[in-house]
């Protein structure tokens, strides 16, 4: 069980580092060799790409938000849905992505996530994404 609180609080840390723009504590978070696969684009990214996404992430979009969290902890990872909120900075309007991370875990560092998006959801967010 006390393995279980250990990613229980990693996870947390994890989400709210990236709510708070701290990408360096969401980047800390994984291993160097983490695997991180997109169910949008059936890619593989490194921590340092997943980096450089979240900064134009942080930089485009306000007031983030993991809303309605549901966290599940087990010996070896965990499995988050939530909901990401914001507003763009832009035009200042909503941004809703409902998700699912699934993520194993190793020695308090995460290995590997796989992120699944509602895909309409992201295709309307990419609509904005260059603004």
């Amino acid at each position: 069980m006390a393995e279980e609180n250990d990613i229980r609080d990693m996870a947390k840390r994890f989400f709210d580092a990236i709510e708070a723009g701290d990408i360096e504590t969401m980047q800390d978070s994984f291993t160097p060799d983490a695997e991180i696969w997109h169910n949008t684009d059936e890619l593989i990214v490194t921590p340092a790409q997943t980096a450089q996404t979240l900064t134009g992430m942080v930089a485009r979009i306000k007031d983030r938000e993991y809303a309605d969290r549901r966290l599940t902890a087990f010996p070896g990872g965990f499995v988050q849905q939530h909901v990401l909120k914001g507003k763009r900075i832009h035009d200042d309007g909503e941004v809703r992505l409902p998700c699912a991370i699934i993520c194993k875990v190793e020695n308090g560092k995460i290995t590997r996530l796989d992120e699944y998006f509602d895909s309409a959801h992201v295709a309307e967010f990419r609509k904005f994404a260059n603004a």
